[in-house]
């Protein structure tokens, strides 16, 4: 009896063309296909980027350049990293992770679409409402932080690593695979980071986090932020911790005021 009442609340999303109940089995054949369709999508876009080489490191290569819109709107002196490389394959595998980094990237909407699609039916009509949102808001913040590391985080720290000399006699040798490391690697950690906004959101909404919380414990949250970002910084200088710790910083400010935004719309509610 409990078995049929729980098969109604929640019914399992019903086979193509059909009103069957799906089986286990047919659960996994379903996400199968929806995980190779995935994939499709993202080597077709990583070979789409691949073939358009030029194109795809102008943008890549862009922050070296003292012609950078960043160093432009900041007004700082002209520069030039000249990158080297050392390996044979080098350069070739290079070229095949940041065109299938760029297909991921281009390919993420569709992603969430079919994860989407693979889980709403077994959602309620008002869950299926603020799983969209959720989905919606947790691909927009990642973009974002990608964003923001790359026209703000990593060509203020390639631009001051990247001159900086102890000597005028001891030039920078950088490398192409460090470049591409560090770029790939701080977007993807940033954008990671910029979820805080969306995971506090959905704390908040479950009761677990308040703003007289956070706003009690900001100090201890300082605290924390400077340990993150001195671990997910490449380096350990104290100009590129301070670069990635304000973005966080302030994103823990608009998760105060994002906590708070979902505790008077839940009063609202629950008052209405």
């Amino acid at each position: 009896m409990v078995n049929n009442m729980e098969e109604v609340r929640r019914p399992s999303p019903p086979l193509e063309g059909s009103g069957e109940i799906l089986t286990f089995w047919d659960h996994l054949d379903v996400l199968r296909s929806a995980l190779i369709r995935m994939a499709v999508a993202i080597v077709a876009g990583g070979v789409a980027a691949f073939v358009m080489k030029e194109q795809l490191f102008s943008v890549v290569l862009a922050p070296r350049s003292g012609d950078f819109i960043t160093y432009r709107m900041l007004g700082a002196e002209a520069f030039q990293l000249h990158l080297m490389n050392t390996g044979l394959t080098e350069q070739f595998m290079i070229h095949v992770r940041t065109a299938m980094y760029a297909g991921l990237l281009v390919a993420s909407p569709y992603i969430l679409y079919e994860l989407f699609r693979f889980v709403s039916p077994g959602l309620y009509r008002n869950e299926r409402h603020y799983a969209v949102w959720i989905v919606g808001a947790a691909y927009v913040m990642f973009v974002v932080g990608t964003l923001v590391n790359y026209f703000v985080v990593f060509p203020l720290t390639v631009r001051f690593l990247g001159t900086y000399q102890v000597s005028p006699d001891v030039a920078n040798m950088l490398t192409l695979q460090s470049y591409i490391d560090t770029l790939l690697g701080m977007s993807l950690v940033m954008g990671v980071v910029f979820e805080l906004p969306v995971v506090c959101a959905l704390s908040g909404r479950m009761g677990l986090l308040n703003e007289r919380m956070m706003s009690q414990y900001r100090r201890h949250a300082v605290v924390a932020i400077l340990v993150v970002a001195a671990i997910i910084t490449p380096t350990t200088d104290v100009f590129t911790l301070f670069v990635v710790a304000l973005p966080i910083y302030l994103l823990y400010e608009v998760s105060i005021l994002v906590v708070k935004l979902m505790s008077n719309d839940k009063s609202y509610v629950k008052n209405n």
